[in-house]
């Protein structure tokens, strides 16, 4: 009888227990509570762990090789002949990628050019640093070079048709806009998961350092002026004189395959920018005019006597003696939509190429070697000297190809490869955006020496503000924000492929077209709905450092984000819609009963926060919840 009464006091406890905790969670005490948060937390960190051994460099790459000396003649002639012919393909597929890089560029002026230059000729709204930030991201993404929408921002503030302190905010869109290249590179490796991972992460690194960069020195600038101020200084400083244009090594490297291919005639953006240079409107981006003839002319004068004349004249590209797409009758949009195409399947398939061939050529010591040299660290005290090294080289070699985005879209696939660690990508970054201002100060120095003080300045300001980023956002460890956003980018684009189309498209098209047509509207309406994101991404950004840093500041409610409805914190929701209706492939699919696992998980805990058996089922779903949530 006693043992029934227990058993049915026991049962009753039970279920006055599970009634409580469906209700509000609420507990006689919250020790319960606090050992289920102490358990999370710990598995929490355990995976944070666990990401970073997965960003690290593997250094011991086992592989089964035979001695040099143990094999034979016949052997050792197989494995040399081997070796050079992926070597020499190696070499020609990064040929035809930076050739399709260049080839992209093309088609992309040829497209947006005209449209591009005609942004800046109304600069009655420029007024407006958030719209010329807004300008200079689209123009840079449409025209897909940096040099060439800084070129035409010195142009115009050379002729007076822009101050420099319009054209401060236009500078600083283009640093950002100019990332968009190796993006899209790194989208050629999400077939590989891992690979896919840290390569979109090694080109998103670049996207949030300059989007942070903006954020931060934009609203400065607005208040003090210190760039404008700053190089104005220094332009009056100095007595400078009038330079030559720099080699453009590149176009070196490339002219001989895509020169003949296509011809664009970039002087129509400048004269598309300028909206009193009479600039017909049928005018072509292709190239038309392919050098110069002597014409001979006959006139009959009044008085019957026949003069003969020679005149200098264009002479008509034809096709194909000069280049294949000369005078063939289609339309510009015809033709850039033809040659994004084919450059768009050229840079995959040669990538693809390049990543494979690489991937079976650096294997054992071989890896090991070639990482250490690109990911050497000096010792103790002198280790801190290593990532300066890596910016020199970066700013060098970038200076010589005369791009960043063909220097940072060529070391992109390494980083997915692992031969570069995302924490030595990212001061070959910063090295490249310092690279790239080389080509607009040379430029300006190349101008009439009566604009070349107003031409300098702004070269400098572009100077000026990387320098900036990198002094806020390089030398001190915790502030090296970018690391940590690149890898939770790629954490996230590895999981749900279809987030890394959706970032490219709405980070470079979407959100700055849809903020130029309100500010069209009205140019405060962008502005408050810019600061509103800002304010919100940092309020978010704050509270979620919190929790991970110091969770005991925060009631135990707002200790996670599970608070909050499943599809303002996890993208599985978007993701059910998205292979569902827009995507075929299953493999980017995840598995639809997560959800479901996770609220049988969580009423479990509630329930049985004791049971051993519910906090191993509770561990699967601490594990999706970091790697979905803000």
């Amino acid at each position: 009888m006693n043992h029934r009464t227990s058993s049915m006091s026991s049962g009753s406890s039970e279920r006055s227990c599970t009634k409580r905790g469906k209700d509000n969670f609420s507990y006689e005490n919250n020790e319960e509570k606090i050992q289920i948060d102490q358990a999370e937390n710990e598995e929490e960190e355990k995976e944070v762990i666990t990401e970073k051994d997965e960003w690290a460099i593997n250094w011991d790459d086992e592989i089964e090789t035979t001695d040099w000396g143990d094999l034979t003649t016949k052997e050792k002639i197989k494995t040399v002949t081997m070796n050079t012919v992926k070597v020499i393909f190696a070499i020609g597929c990064l040929y035809i990628f930076i050739c399709s890089i260049s080839l992209l560029g093309d088609a992309f002026q040829i497209l947006a050019g005209k449209a591009a230059g005609e942004i800046f000729s109304n600069d009655s709204f420029l007024d407006n640093p958030i719209t010329g930030l807004i300008i200079g991201i689209l123009v840079t993404v449409l025209v897909q070079s940096s040099s060439t929408s800084t070129s035409i921002v010195i142009t115009m503030v050379a002729a007076k048709i822009l101050s420099v302190s319009q054209a401060i905010p236009i500078i600083m869109g283009t640093n950002i806009g100019t990332s968009v290249t190796n993006t899209i590179v790194a989208l050629s490796q999400s077939i590989d998961k891992q690979q896919f991972k840290k390569a979109f992460a090694g080109a998103t690194i670049h996207d949030i350092f300059n989007l942070l960069t903006v954020l931060v020195f934009l609203p400065l600038e607005i208040v003090s002026g210190y760039l404008y101020k700053l190089t104005k200084l220094v332009v009056e400083s100095f007595h400078i004189q009038q330079g030559s244009d720099a080699p453009d090594f590149l176009k070196v490297i490339t002219e001989p395959l895509v020169g003949h291919i296509i011809q664009v005639n970039s002087t129509v953006i400048e004269l598309a920018a300028n909206a009193t240079s009479g600039l017909e409107d049928d005018a072509s981006m292709i190239n038309i005019c392919c050098g110069v003839i002597d014409v001979q002319v006959t006139t009959i004068a009044p008085n019957s006597s026949v003069m003969e004349t020679t005149i200098t004249t264009c002479r008509r590209c034809e096709s194909p003696s000069d280049f294949l797409f000369a005078d063939t009758g289609m339309s510009d949009p015809a033709v850039g939509a033809i040659l994004l195409v084919v450059s768009l399947i050229v840079l995959s398939g040669c990538l693809i190429g390049l990543v494979k061939t690489l991937g079976s050529i650096l294997k054992g010591a071989v890896a090991n070697m070639i990482k250490k040299v690109i990911n050497l660290n000096f010792k103790y005290p002198f280790g801190w000297i290593s990532g300066y090294l890596a910016m020199v080289a970066g700013a060098g070699l970038t200076f010589i190809v005369q791009s960043s985005s063909v220097f940072t879209s060529t070391i992109t696939p390494l980083v997915g490869l692992g031969i570069i660690g995302l924490k030595r990508m990212y001061p070959l970054t910063l090295g490249s955006n310092i690279g790239t201002t080389t080509t607009s100060i040379l430029a300006a120095l190349a101008s009439d020496p009566t604009q070349l003080e107003s031409a300098l300045q702004i070269a400098l300001v572009h100077l000026f503000f990387n320098i900036s980023g990198i002094i806020l956002f390089y030398p001190v460890p915790f502030m090296r924000i970018p690391i940590s956003g690149a890898k939770a980018l790629g954490i996230l684009a590895a999981e749900y492929r279809w987030f890394a189309v959706l970032y490219l498209l709405g980070v470079f098209f979407i959100i700055p077209a849809a903020l130029l047509g309100l500010s069209f509207i009205n140019e405060w309406l962008a502005v408050g709905i810019v600061v509103f994101a800002v304010v919100v991404a940092l309020f978010i950004t704050l509270i979620t450092s919190i929790q991970n840093r110091r969770p005991n500041w925060l009631p135990i409610k707002f200790r996670n984000w599970k608070f909050l409805p499943l599809w303002m914190r996890s993208l599985k929701p978007y993701d059910r819609f998205f292979t569902k209706y827009l995507l075929c492939c299953k493999g980017c699919n995840t598995n639809p009963d997560d959800d479901t696992t996770v609220e049988v998980s969580l009423e479990s805990i509630s329930d049985e926060p004791s049971s051993s058996g519910s906090s191993e089922r509770s561990l699967p779903t601490t594990k999706i919840e970091t790697s979905t949530r803000f």
